[in-house]
């Protein structure tokens, strides 16, 4: 399913990345990939390049999945606690922000899920729950093995066919 829903995201959306903020006007539109949620039975938006407004300020994650109608009330933001999950993509650039620095924020909003997605030497995603504050690594999933994750939802997952657009 995240493959799936990763391609539409990827496919059908500009990418856009910002700088943390505390506040900010204005944003990107969220992209609505309702077709691979719908497909899923899963009632949640996957948004790409969304306002998300945490409590030390604004973020906009590579992907998010937040509960049905998230984007309702203006369309742009999403309240940290209707987030699901946000998963990150890490670049060579990104790597200390991405490692470091996100997860911190999302454990501070309470949003329950963290993945990170990293492509160097190959792709790997790596799993979090939030427990007690922080993220707890939960398991590594490797190119070429299909991983089963059954939180936030039921997954099967081999990060050798995701690649970054």
């Amino acid at each position: 399913m995240l493959e799936e829903i990763y391609k539409i995201a990827s496919a059908n959306c500009k990418r856009y990345r910002w700088p943390f903020k505390e506040s900010a006007t204005g944003g990107p539109r969220p992209c609505r990939t309702h077709a691979a949620a719908t497909a899923a039975e899963a009632p949640v938006e996957v948004l790409e390049a969304v306002n998300v407004v945490l409590p030390s300020g604004l973020v906009i994650p590579d992907l998010v999945v937040a509960g049905a109608g998230a984007t309702a009330e203006n369309g742009v933001s999403v309240d940290a606690d209707a987030v699901q999950l946000v998963v990150e993509l890490v670049s060579s650039g990104s790597r200390m922000v991405g490692r470091k620095f996100e997860p911190m924020l999302y454990a501070e909003a309470v949003v329950p899920h963290f993945w990170r997605l990293e492509f160097d030497p190959a792709p790997m995603l790596v799993v979090y729950e939030l427990e007690s504050g922080r993220y707890v690594e939960q398991t590594t999933a490797l190119a070429g093995v299909t991983t089963t994750l059954d939180a936030p939802f039921p997954v099967m997952i081999d990060p050798a066919g995701l690649s970054r657009q």
